[in-house]
């Protein structure tokens, strides 16, 4: 089974949400959103792991790319 989320920062917390499943969770970090989507998973999807199904968690991420300002060296 795969699991998809939308990954983004909403100004302050990185944001997971579910996009096929009722999951959201966030974190201050990447690293504790990572951590947090794979708790999530686990719990949301216990009666699956128990059963032996493999979940694989696919992360969809959005983020802009801007043009970074140059100054002339003296």
């Amino acid at each position: 089974m795969i699991v998809k989320f939308e990954v983004y920062f909403d100004g302050e917390y990185w944001c997971a949400k579910g996009i096929d499943d009722d999951i959201f969770t966030q974190g201050k970090t990447l690293d504790e959103l990572m951590e947090n989507i794979r708790e999530a998973v686990e719990v949301h999807f216990e009666d699956e792991i128990e059963r032996g199904e493999e979940i694989v968690v696919l992360t969809l991420s959005q983020f802009e790319v801007s043009r970074v300002e140059q100054t002339a060296s003296s």
